[in-house]
């Protein structure tokens, strides 16, 4: 099949806008619940935004770059794309589900592709208390912050923060430490994917606390709860040979 009904979307540097200007004069566009496959213009961030936005439609994400990062995202052309996604391969990733607890007693629940982060809000280090499906694992966690990866987060923030990086198919979400301060060294642990990890944010009056689940923040937090959520499918688009799995491994080895 190569006669798609696409819908084009595109972030606001204008190197995307402009690209979808021309692609959609070449090959139309369509409202995104009428439409086969959803191209997004832009950079990483763009492409999380896209997914986020669209997790109700049946349609697939194919990304192109035109952004900085690009991981996410295939190399841009304006020729042949019709073709490109009948070739393209698909990779179904499921994300977090953060409910987290702030100081006024309000619970806020978000979605998160790559990590749920915890990070100190001002100079102090922030205090964690760590638990794993109901069980204290560590009594407390002084460090800048902690987060929660999936394998496709693993190279981003996660990866930054000495994280290890995670095969697209593996059942595991990774935990971080971001910059541990006692216990000294600590980096972090591998979980099954089915885990339930919570924060207890400790001494949480003075030492402030902020959660964030990609771009979706929530300040002043005194507890979190992080799961994988099967019950939500991302499907991205790559061309082949150059999917997700590819990527992470390649990324190994540079």
């Amino acid at each position: 099949m190569t006669d798609f009904r696409f819908c084009f979307v595109a972030s606001r540097a204008d190197i995307a806008t402009s690209a979808c200007e021309r692609l959609e004069r070449r090959y139309g566009s369509h409202d995104p619940h009428d439409a086969d496959v959803i191209v997004a213009l832009g950079g990483d961030g763009f492409m999380l935004q896209t997914l986020h936005a669209t997790e109700g439609l049946d349609a697939p994400v194919y990304g192109m770059n035109r952004g900085t990062v690009g991981f996410l995202m295939n190399q841009f052309s304006e020729e042949d794309l019709p073709e490109r996604i009948a070739e393209a391969e698909v990779a179904a990733i499921h994300p977090l589900r953060m409910k987290a607890l702030d100081t006024a007693g309000d619970t806020h629940t978000a979605l998160a592709i790559n990590e749920v982060s915890l990070l100190r809000m001002g100079p102090q280090a922030a205090k964690l208390k760590i638990g794993v499906d109901g069980r204290e694992r560590m009594a407390e966690l002084v460090c800048d912050g902690a987060l929660v990866s999936t394998p496709a987060g693993s190279t981003a923030y996660n990866y930054s923060a000495h994280g290890p990086i995670l095969p697209i198919g593996a059942d595991i979400l990774a935990l971080t430490a971001i910059s541990a301060y006692r216990p000294r060294r600590w980096r972090g642990a591998l979980l099954p994917s089915h885990t339930t990890v919570r924060f207890d944010v400790l001494e949480h009056e003075k030492r402030g606390v902020a959660a964030v689940a990609d771009s979706q923040e929530v300040r002043d937090v005194v507890r979190v709860e992080i799961h994988s959520e099967p019950a939500v499918t991302h499907r991205l688009m790559f061309d082949p040979g150059h999917g997700l799995e590819e990527r992470l491994i390649r990324e190994q080895f540079v």
